[in-house]
């Protein structure tokens, strides 16, 4: 049984290694200062790691301050390592092998209908990380995967890591993290995939520098991310932000998530499709709509203003509440000027007006990627700690 004094001890080596293999060579004093351990604890650790041959030591090249022997020098042995997102949305799943400045160094996807079955979405999952690994050259059993990060397109209780709510039905009940690490032999960490794209946008995005944010990920549904003072807010049970599931007409008709009348319903994505399909002789698809609203469609693009409005409702409500700094908006609904100017209208008439001074709504920056970056985010944050082959 792991004790509270034992799990810091694995924190801090992890804090320790994740900062050596991100770094040019360091010294201990280095090690202590920047991540804030005591000199005690840092020497500690770099002798443990040490006689693991985790790290090695080499003699510094320039002379100490004042004189005097030259510090000696910590890094990681071999590769520094790198990391894996797993990004599952409802209809692709895209896997990124990356560094450890999550810069991709092979990237793929598959298009496979998500909510139809979990366990062949997993097995798909697994595969493709088989196949990006092979592909970039590592070898889980001897080089370093520091972490492995996943989203899902639906909520994921915090503590369990268990799919929570019928939004994503065929998932309920199942743990996917566990579910994908079974099958691939490493650790995984599961996130929700609007929370997702707002971490990408913080560390990568149009969100940088930025502490108070709502991401909006508005394509066939709706949802939200929410980083309040830095953090990320999941709420107790992990279905913070899930707009798209908000009531919006009292009569509306049954949704997904077994409510009627969400806003998801009214004015997500496949419900657009639906609506205008009568008026054209072509097969719609949300592709396909915001190619003619970028072409000046006039039917969409009133369509798309009305869908932004009514979002835009819902998140004056919520910015009451939070008073963000930023709303940004990703997913494909990103591309239209429509969707966004509808938001930013809607900001601006229901939100108080202290509020709406101090936000602001723009469309993503990382667009279709926010979700694979957000997973290799918590993939860096979770720094797994295991040597080369004790998967």
């Amino acid at each position: 049984m792991t004790t509270p004094e034992s799990r810091l001890r694995v924190a801090n080596r992890a804090q320790v290694l994740d900062l050596l293999g991100r770094s040019a060579p360091v010294s201990r004093a280095e090690l202590a200062q920047r991540t804030g351990l005591s000199r005690s604890t840092v020497s500690s650790i770099v002798q443990e790691l040490l006689a693991s041959e985790q790290i090695v030591e080499t003699a510094g090249d320039t002379l100490a301050r004042g004189g005097g022997r030259p510090p000696s020098l910590l890094t990681i042995s071999g590769s520094p390592g790198t990391l894996i997102g797993v990004d599952i949305g409802h209809r692709h799943v895209r896997v990124a092998v990356a560094d450890l400045a999550a810069k991709p160094l092979v990237e793929h996807e598959i298009r496979l209908d998500v909510d139809n079955s979990a366990v062949e979405t997993i097995d798909r999952a697994a595969a493709l990380v088989r196949e990006c690994l092979a592909e970039a050259g590592i070898d889980p059993r001897t080089d370093r995967v520091l972490g492995v990060g996943m989203g899902i397109p639906g909520p994921v209780d915090p503590h369990s890591g268990i799919v929570v709510s019928p939004i994503l039905g065929n998932w309920m009940d199942l743990a996917p993290g566990e579910e994908l690490a079974r099958r691939i032999g490493l650790p995984v960490q599961i996130e929700n995939d609007a929370n997702l794209g707002a971490l990408a946008e913080i560390e990568y995005g149009a969100a940088r520098d930025i502490d108070d944010v709502i991401y909006v990920k508005a394509s066939s549904g709706i949802g939200a991310g929410l980083v309040l003072a830095g953090k990320l807010y999941r709420g107790i049970t992990g279905i913070a932000g899930e707009i798209g599931h908000v009531r919006f007409e009292d009569n509306g008709p049954i949704c997904r998530c077994g409510n009627r009348g969400c806003l998801e319903k009214a004015f997500g994505g496949s419900r657009l499709v639906e609506l205008l399909q009568p008026a054209y002789d072509e097969t719609l698809s949300v592709e396909r709509l915001l190619e003619l609203a970028q072409e000046g469609d006039i039917r969409v693009n009133r369509i798309l203003d009305d869908a932004g409005r009514a979002v835009g409702r819902v998140l004056a409500d919520l910015c009451n509440h939070l008073n963000p700094a930023l709303i940004v908006v990703g997913d494909t609904m990103r591309h239209s000027e429509s969707f966004v100017l509808g938001i930013k209208d809607s900001i601006d008439r229901f939100t108080q007006p202290d509020t709406a001074a101090a936000l602001d709504v723009v469309p993503s920056e990382l667009g279709d990627k926010a979700g694979v970056m957000g997973a290799l985010v918590i993939a860096g944050s979770a720094s797994s700690t295991q040597p080369p082959g004790t998967i």
